[in-house]
């Protein structure tokens, strides 16, 4: 739960420092007093949208820190993905707001990013307020109560799959009827391009070989004069011997004397073997000299063949590679063209296959729909009643659509607060109070179906007083059992069921506005009571009234 929230230059909140407690913690205050900064505040640290407008008047930075103990497993689970750890059981998050856009953020002293906070945040509180309003007039978003109270998030998941799956066939089949001029069109063209790059008949590599058989040809006469030399110096010529014979000489000179010289010996083979690889290296001479003989000394056919690489490589790829890649690619592509009947006739199966599996588990889900449907009326309805709304009538309407990603259904709660009067849209008919009302039952009937352990309720009084305030504060306390609640409220017969009661006051200082938080004691609760009934003039009667409340309720 949120046991700490501190406040530092949001709006008209210098510095404030705020422990919650468990049960119910009510908020209340003059208006324009800074209730909604509260709430504010908190969405900052929860990695909601801020603005740069929320900085203090004359401030730099604005800063927010809140403090959880016992968080969820939900909340825990979110942490550890996101690499953190809880500090002995508490999470701490930060965020700082500048006017300069470069904010931070902070997880337990760690740096984290925005979207961080709102991750693990989702985990830690639920803000009901305004936004719950317009999900009830939005009737595309009630199917997600439906769903929630089902518990069918996995049959939902495994809808979307068998859908996506569907969509995905069903564009590839439309992308592939295409009218039988166009298929002529791209076959003739593809048939073209494939017998280009294939009479070419190029190879990895020639394009390099081709380079280096040019650059020879072009050097052809200085290398053929340093062949022959070479082979001279080695070889000899007609007036005088050559490196080979000499030293085939010198060997024959030390063999005379090796009998008589034993260290003649070793250096007379080692002679021998210099004469062998001279050799050798002579008769390689030659055969390069051979090679470089018969080369063909044609640099325009070289020329023309680079070019037509170059042409071919301007069309299909920069490298040989490239075409080759592009060839293969163009003749599966041309191959399916070619075979363009028997391949649609297996997509259209395909299609038709994964469209039917989709329509089952629509189907199949829709039919859980209508089964939790009728509870949540039931269960809706109960809460309303309770909640000083007896003639209440609810029901979903739930009609066949086309699928789509929520399935075949098109659910929308339908509501009559009047006797005798047909259901109709919550958006055509319900109140404010109704509206708040409405909410709060849907909120108490799905508030088992997570594990949030901080529920915050902004305004849900709106358009409501008397005995339906009660009501509603008795449910908030209700709720309040399992979970800590927050809540801001104009009502005293809410603020009167509070366990913990702060009060917001605004005071001009010197020309500038200051808003403080107080926590109140008894005698402070019965003040504000009988402000909240009787507005600025406290009379006897105001505060034996606010006396006689909390004395009821505590």
């Amino acid at each position: 739960m949120l046991t700490n929230l501190y406040i530092e230059n949001i709006a008209v909140i210098e510095k404030t420092s705020i422990d919650f407690s468990d049960g119910l913690n009510v908020l209340t205050g003059e208006t324009g007093a800074g209730k909604s900064i509260i709430i504010d505040s908190i969405n900052a640290v929860l990695g909601n949208r801020t603005s740069r407008e929320l900085i203090r008047n004359g401030c730099e930075n604005a800063f927010v820190s809140a403090v959880f103990s016992s968080p969820s497993e939900r909340a825990l689970s979110v942490l550890k993905e996101n690499g953190f750890e809880d500090e002995d059981g508490e999470i701490l998050i930060q965020r700082e707001i500048s006017l300069s856009g470069k904010g931070k953020c902070r997880i337990n002293g760690r740096p984290a990013t925005v979207s961080m906070l709102k991750a693990i945040g989702t985990g830690l509180i639920n803000i009901h307020g305004q936004h719950e309003s317009y999900e009830l007039m939005s009737p595309e978003l009630h199917i997600n109560y439906i769903d929630k109270l089902g518990e069918l998030d996995d049959e939902l998941e495994a809808y979307r799959t068998a859908y996506r799956s569907y969509k995905k066939l069903s564009a590839e089949l439309s992308k592939a009827q295409t009218d039988e001029a166009e298929r002529a069109r791209k076959t003739d063209l593809l048939s073209y391009q494939v017998k280009e790059i294939e009479d070419a008949d190029m190879y990895v590599g020639e394009v390099e070989e081709l380079t280096e058989q040019k650059k020879l040809i072009e050097n052809k006469e200085k290398i053929a004069a340093a062949l022959n030399e070479a082979k001279e110096y080695l070889n000899g010529g007609d007036e005088n011997d050559g490196a080979v014979q000499m030293l085939d000489a010198a060997c024959e000179a030390m063999s005379r004397i090796s009998d008589v010289l034993p260290d003649a010996e070793p250096l007379t083979q080692r002679l021998q073997n210099a004469v062998y690889e001279l050799e050798d290296c002579c008769n390689e001479v030659i055969n390069m000299w051979d090679a470089a003989d018969a080369e063909v000394d044609n640099v325009e056919e070289i020329d023309d063949r680079l070019d037509l690489i170059h042409t071919l490589g301007r069309k299909y790829g920069s490298t040989i590679e490239e075409m080759l890649d592009y060839l293969e690619k163009a003749k599966k592509e041309l191959e399916y063209l070619e075979r363009y009947e028997e391949n649609r006739e297996a997509l259209i199966q395909e299609c038709e296959e994964a469209h039917k599996k989709a329509d089952e588990l629509a189907a199949a889900l829709s039919e859980k729909r209508r089964k939790v449907a009728v509870k949540f009326s039931e269960a809706v309805k109960a809460e309303m009643t309770f909640l000083d709304m007896p003639n209440v009538e609810l029901v979903v309407r739930q009609d066949k659509c086309e699928l789509n990603n929520f399935g075949c259904d098109d659910i929308e709660i339908l509501i009559s607060a009047n006797p005798g009067e047909q259901p109709k849209s919550v958006a055509k008919i319900a109140s404010g109070g109704e509206l708040s009302r409405m909410m709060l039952a849907i909120k108490n009937v799905l508030a088992d179906k997570d594990d949030i352990d901080t529920l915050i309720f902004d305004e849900v009084d709106t358009g409501i007083s008397g005995s339906a305030a009660q009501k509603v504060g008795l449910k908030l306390k209700e709720v309040s059992k399992s979970r800590q609640v927050l809540c801001v409220t104009h009502q005293a017969q809410i603020a009167a069921l509070a366990d913990s009661h702060y009060k917001i006051m605004k005071q001009v200082n010197d020309g500038k506005t200051y808003t403080g938080v107080t926590v109140l004691d008894h005698e402070g609760r019965r003040d504000e009571l009988a402000r909240i009934i009787g507005g600025v003039e406290m009379t006897k009667a105001t505060l034996d009234y606010a006396e006689e409340m909390l004395s009821q309720n505590n």
